[in-house]
C-alpha cells in the first residue's frame, strides 16, 4: 500500500518519498501566543497530531518540530494593554497553550523552538540574503527584495501582478514615505522603535519580521530541506510563500518537499471573529464541559484539507458518535473478564483486515472520515454484543473473536488519538470492587439456594442502589454497573 498525499506546492496527489528512508522530518507553523488558543488552532492541532500520529503507526521516524512566535504585533499590542512586557504575555500564553493541549490528548512536539531563542539563526540568514542580493538595508530595517525571486508565487499560485502589499494583514504596510524600493518586499528586520523590545545587529537595533521567523527555526531544527511542512490554509499566502522565497533563496534547495494545509474553521456558517461575538476559544468550548474526544470526532470527520462549520448541532452530533465509540472501547473492560479474556493486546492479536481496510482509505492522502467508518464498524458490534450478553448472557461470537475486534477497535483508535479509559472500579458510594461485587452475588446465590428471599432481595436492591445491576437467568446470575 501506498501512502499518497496532496501537495500544495503542485497542486496534485503524489506519492510520499521522504528524503531519508523510513525517516520524516516533520514542521508545523505553530500559534502566536497573543491570546487563548481558539477553535481554528484546536483544528489544526488536531490534524497535524494525528498525521504524526499516523505517520508513526506506519512505522516511520518522525521528528516533530513546532514553532511558537513570540515576536509580534499583536503581543506587543497585548502587553501594552495590560501593562505588562512582551515575554510576560508569551510565556502566560505558551502555558495556556500547553494546558488546553493536554485536555485535548494532543501529543508534544519534539521541540518548541521560539523566535526569541533563534535569534543567530535568524539573523544569519538575513546576512545571507543581503550578501546574495535577495535583501536591501533600509535605515536600519532590512527588506527582502521580491522581484529577484523569479519563483516568488509558485506555492499560492498568485502571481505578481495580482497582488496587493499588505496581504493578509501580516505583511508591513509603511507610510507615505516608505524605505521598501518595492511595494511587495516585505520586512526581514524592523529598525528598534521607543518602547519596544530590541536586539542589537549588524544593522542597528530591532527585531526580526515574522516570515524569517520560521526559516530560521525550520534550518536551525531540521535543516534546508524538510519533509513535510504543514499549517493552516490562511498561512499559504503571504506566510508560507514569503518562508519558502526566503530560505530557496539563501540555500539553492526546496525548503520542504510536501506543503500541507488544513481548511479553516467557521462559527455557524460565518467566519469566526471577536467583533460578531463567536470567538470560541479551547477552554471556553471544554469547559461547558464539552467532551475533549467529541472535539476530535467532529475535526475528524471532515477531511483535513476541507473548511468545516462548528455548530451546536455539529458538536452535539459529534458527542452522540463519540458515546457510540467510547462503548465499544470500553468493551473489553467491561466484559473482558466475564468472557474469559487472557489479555492479549499484541499487533498480531489484531484483525488483519480491518487494519488492512483502515490502512487502504487513510492512506489516501490522511482521510481520516473514512478511517473512522472502520473505526465506528467495529464500535457499534461490540456494543450489540455486549447488549447481548447483559441481556441473554452470552454473545453470538466467540469471545476470542470478541477480543480480537476490540484489541483492533483500540489499537486503530489510539492512532486517531480517541482514548476511552473505564471508571475507577469503585462505586461512588461505598468503594465496591469487581471482586467485592462478586462476592456479594455470591451470597445472594447462597440465599437463593436455601430459599431466604429476603437476603437475596436485600443484597440486590443494596446493590442496586450503588448503581449495580443485577440480571438472573436460568442458568447464571450476571451484573454489570450503570
Amino acid at each position: 500500500m501506498t501512502l499518497t498525499l496532496y501537495n500544495t506546492l503542485t497542486r496534485r496527489s503524489e506519492t510520499f518519498e521522504p528524503l531519508e528512508p523510513g525517516k520524516v522530518r516533520m514542521y508545523y507553523c505553530g500559534v502566536t501566543v497573543y491570546d487563548y488558543c481558539h477553535l481554528g488552532h484546536a483544528r489544526a492541532c488536531i490534524v497535524w497530531d494525528v498525521v504524526r500520529r499516523y505517520l508513526q503507526w506506519r512505522g516511520y521516524e518522525v521528528t516533530f518540530i513546532q514553532n511558537f512566535t513570540d515576536i509580534d504585533d499583536k503581543i506587543l499590542n497585548r502587553a501594552r494593554l495590560e501593562g505588562s512586557s512582551m515575554q510576560e504575555v508569551a510565556e502566560r500564553f505558551i502555558n495556556a497553550y500547553f494546558e488546553d493541549m493536554a485536555r485535548l490528548n494532543i501529543k508534544e512536539a519534539d521541540a518548541y523552538p521560539r523566535a526569541t531563542h533563534t535569534l543567530d539563526g535568524i539573523k544569519q540568514l538575513v546576512y545571507e540574503l543581503e550578501q546574495k542580493g535577495y535583501a536591501y538595508p533600509a535605515d536600519g530595517d532590512v527588506y527582502y527584495a521580491v522581484r529577484r525571486f523569479p519563483e516568488y508565487g509558485k506555492l499560492s499560485g498568485r502571481k505578481l501582478e495580482d497582488l496587493q502589499a499588505g496581504a493578509s494583514g501580516r505583511v508591513d504596510v509603511e507610510d507615505p514615505e516608505t524605505k521598501k524600493k518595492d511595494p511587495f518586499d516585505f520586512a526581514l528586520w524592523k529598525g528598534a522603535k521607543l518602547g519596544e523590545p530590541a536586539w542589537e545587529s549588524r544593522w542597528g537595533a530591532g527585531r526580526p519580521g515574522w516570515h524569517i521567523e520560521c526559516s530560521a527555526m525550520v534550518r536551525d531544527r531540521l535543516g534546508d530541506t524538510i519533509d513535510i511542512h504543514a499549517g493552516g490554509a490562511d498561512l499559504i499566502f503571504p506566510h508560507h510563500e514569503n518562508e519558502l522565497a526566503q530560505s530557496e533563496a539563501v540555500t539553492g534547495k526546496p525548503l520542504a518537499r510536501y506543503w500541507l494545509h488544513n481548511g479553516m474553521v467557521k462559527v455557524d456558517g460565518e467566519k469566526m471573529s471577536k467583533s460578531l461575538g463567536n470567538f470560541i476559544t479551547i477552554r471556553d468550548l471544554l469547559d461547558r464541559p464539552t467532551d475533549p474526544m467529541a472535539v476530535r470526532l467532529f475535526v475528524l470527520q471532515a477531511h483535513y484539507r476541507k473548511p468545516i462549520d462548528f455548530t451546536d448541532e455539529a458538536i452535539s452530533a459529534a458527542t452522540n458518535g463519540w458515546h457510540t465509540l467510547k462503548e465499544g472501547l470500553l468493551f473489553g473492560y467491561e466484559y473482558g473478564t466475564q468472557l474469559g479474556w487472557k489479555g492479549r493486546g499484541n499487533s498480531q492479536f489484531l484483525l488483519p483486515e480491518a487494519v488492512q481496510r483502515f490502512q487502504e482509505v487513510v492512506d489516501d492522502d490522511f482521510n481520516f472520515p473514512g478511517g473512522l467508518a472502520v473505526l465506528f464498524e467495529l464500535a457499534k458490534e461490540l456494543r450489540r454484543q455486549g447488549n447481548l450478553l447483559v441481556h441473554q448472557g452470552k454473545t453470538e461470537t466467540l469471545p476470542q473473536q470478541l477480543e480480537q475486534q476490540w484489541h483492533t477497535l483500540v489499537s486503530l483508535a489510539q492512532v486517531l488519538g480517541l482514548e476511552a479509559q473505564p471508571e475507577a472500579e469503585t462505586s461512588v458510594s461505598d468503594g465496591l470492587s469487581d471482586a467485592e461485587i462478586q462476592s456479594r452475588i455470591q451470597q445472594r446465590q447462597e440465599a437463593r439456594k436455601t430459599r431466604n428471599f429476603a437476603e437475596a432481595d436485600r443484597i440486590r436492591n443494596e446493590l442496586q442502589a450503588q448503581g449495580i445491576t443485577v440480571i438472573d437467568s436460568p442458568d447464571s446470575t450476571r451484573w454489570h454497573r450503570n
